[in-house]
């Protein structure tokens, strides 16, 4: 199999946005498509690329078609289309590759697969980490779940965005990876939050116990990446939502229900976060969690 040089991106959010843009910026033929047509606009026009119509339009003229979508309906209504819209699947011819990098839930991820496997549409899944800064410049890891032959054939794709390509199995194991990472990182948050309050109560400076964390075995990705960054000074501003945080943290306890495997603290951690979410409101970063539990300690972390 060759690499598609023929590419369509759809979905140009926070981190569509800029994964796209390597992708131009890499020479590839892109055509890019999203509801928000301003955005879309604004890509075209900072980026070498061609704005689609429609997704029949992508479906037409790419050999690859990359989804970066909020979850895995969305991605299921471009792919398979509705009522109103021809699916992607509808164009797509047998040969073609879907690359599914959102961060879908993985059962649905494979039952996606089936359906595209009768067309003779090969499917991968391949969400990121990293977050927007590393989408910006191009040093994502990419979690890849498919056959080993599709991923070899996409590699100068996947190494254009990310410099760290696994490749986790099979279908949908890429999404069963990327969400359950995403809830021990949210653990490590929670628990985070949990102690520099405790600390800050018995009188030691948060900064000063984050620093001894991160020189300590308590360390995490929370403590050398977050706490200081955006919630000691107060800017909330990492780029990943708390809605996206809960929806991944829906995923991982949807996953350990259908392999029935108890996963009792990681529940925990997710009903702490929609609890948060609840009461604060939508749109807010996932570091804003920090807040909720300020104000249920009645203390302040950040100055």
């Amino acid at each position: 199999m060759k690499t598609p040089q023929k590419i369509g991106f759809v979905g140009l959010g926070k981190m569509g946005f800029p994964m796209a843009g390597r992708l131009a910026g890499a020479g590839f033929a892109l055509t890019v498509f999203d509801i928000n047509r301003d955005v879309q606009q604004r890509f075209v026009s900072e980026n070498r690329a061609t704005a689609a119509g429609s997704l029949s339009e992508v479906a037409q003229n790419c050999e690859l078609i990359i989804t970066m979508l909020p979850d895995s309906k969305a991605v299921r209504a471009a792919i398979i289309g509705g009522p109103q819209e021809d699916g992607l699947s509808v164009l797509m011819g047998p040969g073609t590759i879907l690359v599914d990098m959102s961060s879908s839930a993985p059962l649905a991820t494979r039952e996606l697969g089936k359906q595209l496997a009768a067309k003779g549409i090969e499917m991968m899944d391949a969400p990121v980490s990293g977050g927007v800064p590393k989408a910006c410049n191009g040093t994502l890891a990419i979690i890849v779940g498919g056959t080993q032959e599709v991923l070899e054939c996409c590699r100068p794709v996947f190494e254009v965005m990310g410099d760290r390509i696994f490749f986790s199995g099979p279908l949908g194991s890429g999404h069963a990876v990327k969400a359950l990472n995403n809830m021990l990182s949210a653990a490590g948050l929670v628990a985070a939050i949990e102690m520099l309050l405790v600390g800050r109560r018995f009188g030691v400076d948060p900064k000063v116990m984050n620093d001894i964390l991160n020189a300590s075995t308590g360390r995490n990705n929370s403590t050398e990446n977050k706490i200081e960054r955006y919630v000691l000074s107060r800017s909330f501003s990492s780029g990943f939502s708390l809605d996206l945080m809960v929806k991944d943290l829906d995923t991982a306890m949807e996953l350990s229900r259908e392999l029935e495997v108890p996963a009792i603290f990681s529940n925990c951690c997710r009903e702490l976060c929609a609890a948060a979410r609840q009461s604060l409101g939508k749109g807010l970063d996932h570091t804003d969690v920090a807040r909720w539990f300020e104000g249920l300690a009645q203390i302040r972390l950040g100055d």
